[in-house]
């Protein structure tokens, strides 16, 4: 058997990995309908959790702090925008846009349990921190 040649395995290996990315990044920035209403996407988040709260960050890369609206609805917490398009890029020839725009909202499962007040909100670096509090 002839040995394989490396520049075919590695290019079938690269292959492969950009469709595992790009997989990926439809699961995050997915399109899909919010109950009969306009088109959403869902951010990407991380939770983290201590002894004395959760720690939940959004990335929300440049949305406004006044187009976030966050929810505790029971067992989870809702978060709703808008991602507007820049002023300066109105009217422009666009090349790529991998960066969702529209509106957007993720609902975030909360650990079970336990009752939960948002104690923190801060919009800094394209992410939202969010941090509630634990009850009881």
């Amino acid at each position: 058997m002839a040995p394989r040649d490396p520049r075919a395995w590695m290019w079938a290996e690269a292959c492969d990995f950009l469709e595992r990315a790009d997989r990926l990044h439809r699961q995050f920035f997915q399109l899909e309908s919010a109950q009969g209403r306009r088109p959403a996407w869902q951010p990407p988040v991380d939770v983290f959790e201590t002894e004395r709260e959760l720690q939940i960050l959004v990335a929300l890369p440049g949305v406004e702090p006044d187009h976030v609206q966050v929810v505790i609805d029971g067992s989870a917490l809702n978060v709703v925008g808008d991602r507007q398009v820049p002023l300066r890029a109105r009217g422009a020839a666009v090349h790529r846009i991998e960066i969702p725009y529209g509106r957007f909202e993720r609902r975030i499962e909360l650990p079970a349990g336990r009752a939960y007040e948002l104690d923190r909100r801060e919009l800094a670096h394209g992410c939202l921190l969010l941090t509630l509090r634990k009850l009881g």
